[in-house]
């Protein structure tokens, strides 16, 4: 059983599922929106010989924020890169032990970089940083997905501890 299926529909897990979802959508939507982008570029530049200048950098930020704001979704349903050899061998005790210990890894890290992240974004907004190109993009728009998105696996890592403390509590 994977952390979607285990997590209560009510309280914090249950709101923090639905962000995530809600995140799997956005990501999703981004990833839509870069494959409508890169096939009109490729029409502009074969078909109308026509040169163009800003696909290529937003769809390498849409594809980067996508990544990111949809990993709250992507560890929700138990999609991340795992080993399961060590769980394999443990009793149901040791198997939510090791959850609880590496879900508070995965947090910590999370903490980590939602600070870095948080102070890059800051500094490109005070900065008023801009893109390098032809484009300019304010840089505070595309580094706005790190807080973004590590906040929100950061919550998904949380409501998933909550629920291995719960289901310690009950057995």
């Amino acid at each position: 059983m994977n952390d979607s299926e285990r997590l209560p529909l009510t309280g914090f897990a249950g709101l923090v599922r639905k962000l995530s979802a809600a995140a799997g959508i956005a990501s999703a939507c981004m990833i839509a929106v870069s494959v409508l982008v890169v096939c009109q570029l490729v029409f502009m530049r074969h078909f109308l010989n026509a040169p163009t200048t800003w696909q290529t950098e937003l769809v390498t930020y849409l594809l980067v924020s996508a990544t990111l704001i949809g990993s709250p979704y992507v560890l929700m349903i138990g999609g991340h890169v795992s080993v399961d050899l060590l769980p394999h061998y443990l009793d149901e005790r040791g198997r939510r032990r090791l959850s609880f210990v590496t879900s508070g890894m995965g947090f910590f890290f999370c903490v980590v970089l939602l600070f870095s992240g948080i102070e890059l974004w800051h500094d490109a907004w005070v900065g008023e940083w801009l893109s390098e190109t032809v484009w300019a993009v304010p840089l505070w728009i595309p580094y706005s997905a790190l807080p973004i998105g590590f906040g929100l696996l950061l919550l998904q890592y949380l409501a998933n501890v909550t629920v291995v403390l719960a289901e310690t509590k009950d057995s």
